[in-house]
C-alpha cells in the first residue's frame, strides 16, 4: 500500500478548494480504472481540505505516478471574486520512503465502531481501531479496511508516517534556527574578548 497526501500547503483558501476538487477528480478517475482508493484521513476546513492521506494499492503505482508532483487549476476565485489570481496550485506527494514501523507494544490499540458510509456491516462490528503512539502522545483512528487486523496496520503505518513528518519538521526547524542565527550575532557585548 502506499500513502499519498494532497496538500494546499500554505496557500490560501482557494487552494483548499483546489485540493477538494483534485480529491474528486482522482476518486473519479480511479472509480473508472478499478484502482481501490481509500481516504485514510483528511483535514477539512471551511472550503475544502488543506489535505488529505490516501492509502492506493501498490499495483496501481503507474496510474499514481500521472498524479505526483503540483496540479494547477485555474478558476476565478468564488471566495473572493474580485480577487485578480485565477491559478490555485495542490502538492501531491507519495511517501515512498520505507517507514519505520512503531513496535507493537509503543502504541496502544483500542476497538471502537466504525462511523459513516458503509453499509449496515460498519455499524455492527468493532473493526475501527483507535491508535496512540505511547512516547509521542500522537493518535490516530482508522476504519478504512473492513477488519480490525487490516486498520492496525494502516494505523501503525500512519503513526510511522507521522513520526517521520516530526522528526523531520523539528530538524528542519532546528536547521532553520541554525541559519537564523548568523543574523542574530549581538555586537558589542562580548562574553570574552581577544587582541592579536
Amino acid at each position: 500500500m502506499s500513502i499519498v497526501q494532497l496538500s494546499a500547503a500554505l496557500g490560501p483558501a482557494e487552494c483548499e478548494l483546489a485540493v477538494k476538487y483534485t480529491l474528486e477528480e482522482i476518486r473519479k478517475e480511479a472509480k473508472t480504472k478499478k484502482i481501490h482508493l481509500q481516504t485514510i484521513e483528511s483535514h477539512a476546513t471551511q472550503y475544502g481540505y488543506s489535505s488529505v492521506l490516501l492509502s492506493v494499492d501498490e499495483d496501481a503505482r503507474t496510474w499514481l505516478n500521472t498524479w505526483l508532483g503540483t496540479i494547477q487549476w485555474t478558476f476565478q476565485s468564488p471566495i473572493r471574486p474580485q480577487h485578480k489570481r485565477k491559478n490555485w496550485f495542490v502538492g501531491i506527494t507519495l511517501f515512498d520512503t520505507p517507514l519505520q514501523l512503531p513496535p507493537d507494544d509503543t502504541i496502544t490499540f483500542q476497538a471502537c465502531r466504525a462511523s459513516g458510509a458503509g453499509g449496515q456491516h460498519v455499524n455492527t462490528t468493532d473493526s475501527a481501531v483507535h491508535a496512540t503512539h505511547v512516547a509521542s502522545g500522537i493518535s490516530v483512528k482508522v476504519m478504512s479496511e473492513r477488519s480490525q487486523h487490516a486498520n492496525k496496520r494502516v494505523a501503525k503505518e500512519l503513526i510511522a508516517l507521522k513520526l517521520q513528518q516530526q522528526m523531520e519538521s523539528q530538524q528542519a526547524h532546528q536547521k532553520h534556527a541554525q541559519h537564523l542565527q548568523h543574523a542574530l550575532i549581538e555586537r558589542g557585548n562580548a562574553v570574552r574578548a581577544f587582541k592579536k
